[in-house]
Formats: C-alpha cells, sequence, structure tokens
C-alpha cells in the first residue's frame, strides 16, 4: 500500500497525524477552530467563531482517524499560531471519476504554474490568495499525478494578509513530500522501503 512521508520542520511545523494523547492537543483544537470557523463563514455564518465544544471532539478524532488513514493522509498545523495555517497532504487512487471530477473544476482553478518536488518531480502549484469570495479564505494546493495516484497537499490559512508570509514555508513542505509503497517477496514476506 502506498504511503506519503515528509521532512516537516520541528520548528515550524506541529504534526496532527497520530499525535495522540496531549502531544499537539492545543494545536490541533486551535487548528480545527479555525477550519469550523471558515467553513461557517463560507456557509453564511460570518463572524461566528467554531463552536469550542465542536472544535475539541473533532481534535480528539482528528489523530485516530488519522491513524486509521495509514499514512494516506498527513496533516500539519503552523507551530507558532496553529489557527493561522493548516496543511494537508493526502494520496488518492487516481480513478476515472476522480479524473473527471478535476476536469469539471472552475476555470479559475486552471491557473496553475509548474512546481517541481524533491521526491515526486514535477507537478501543480496552484496559488489563491485572493479567492473571489470574500468568505473564502486563502489557500495553495500542490498536485502530482503519478499515473495510478493523485498526490495533493492543500494549506488553508486564515489570514489574507499574512498568507504570503508562510507559502515559502509550505513550498518546502510540498518539496519534501515522497512516496513509499509495500513490496511483497515471495508469498508472505513484505518488504518496507525507508523513504529516506
Amino acid at each position: 500500500m502506498a504511503r506519503l512521508h515528509a521532512d516537516a520542520d520541528p520548528t515550524r511545523w506541529v504534526p496532527v497525524t497520530e499525535s495522540f494523547g496531549f502531544r499537539g492537543r492545543r494545536a490541533r483544537k486551535q487548528a480545527i477552530r479555525m477550519l469550523l470557523t471558515q467553513a461557517g463563514g463560507a456557509l453564511g455564518a460570518a463572524g461566528r467563531p467554531g463552536g469550542g465544544v465542536t472544535a475539541w471532539a473533532v481534535s480528539q478524532a482528528a489523530p485516530w482517524l488519522m491513524r486509521k488513514a495509514a499514512g494516506r493522509v498527513l496533516v500539519w498545523v503552523w507551530k507558532s499560531e496553529p489557527d493561522l495555517l493548516v496543511v494537508m497532504a493526502q494520496i488518492q487512487e487516481l480513478t476515472a471519476q476522480l479524473r473527471t471530477a478535476r476536469a469539471m473544476m472552475p476555470i479559475e482553478y486552471d491557473d496553475t504554474e509548474t512546481f517541481r518536488g524533491t521526491y515526486l518531480g514535477v507537478g501543480e502549484k496552484l496559488v489563491m490568495a485572493l479567492p473571489a469570495s470574500a468568505t473564502t479564505p486563502p489557500f495553495a494546493t500542490y498536485t502530482w499525478d503519478t499515473g495510478t495516484h493523485l498526490i495533493t497537499l492543500t494549506a488553508v490559512c486564515a489570514d489574507r494578509e499574512r498568507f504570503g508570509t508562510v507559502i515559502g514555508a509550505v513550498d518546502d513542505l510540498a518539496r519534501s513530500l515522497r512516496l513509499t509503497d509495500d513490496l511483497t517477496v515471495g508469498e508472505s514476506a513484505v518488504l518496507r522501503i525507508d523513504p529516506a
């Protein structure tokens, strides 16, 4: 099974993936509250912060869900301000339905630029620093098509004015993404190759 790995700078990023218990709990909760607030704003509940109880419940479930995803989803938050920036990387099997959904995206999503990852090669980068809707937060999406899988990394920022100050760190994180896979040797042994 294909898995994602990345070299996230520990001075900048707090991993949400598999951060059970107290480790990263506050950062998770703040990031989830920011995402809930942004989602509420997009649905017309502008000015209403994300619910404290909901953010707490989701923050408790998030590491378990990430572990269940078994390396197919990785999430980080900005260490100094977890409620400012959330980044999620995921790998999906490239089905006909996924290809169709990507082809049907709005025209503004065609404004991509070439982005080279250290391990994944050439992909695409889409930066929406000032989305058309004032309720949509600024975001950046990086994608790589391996032929069999689609690898995406998406960063969502809570502050339009500060988005430009953190995008360089997101670029560095995206460049460090790599893919590993299990190889079956014989009938029962599985060889796992360290991505390093």
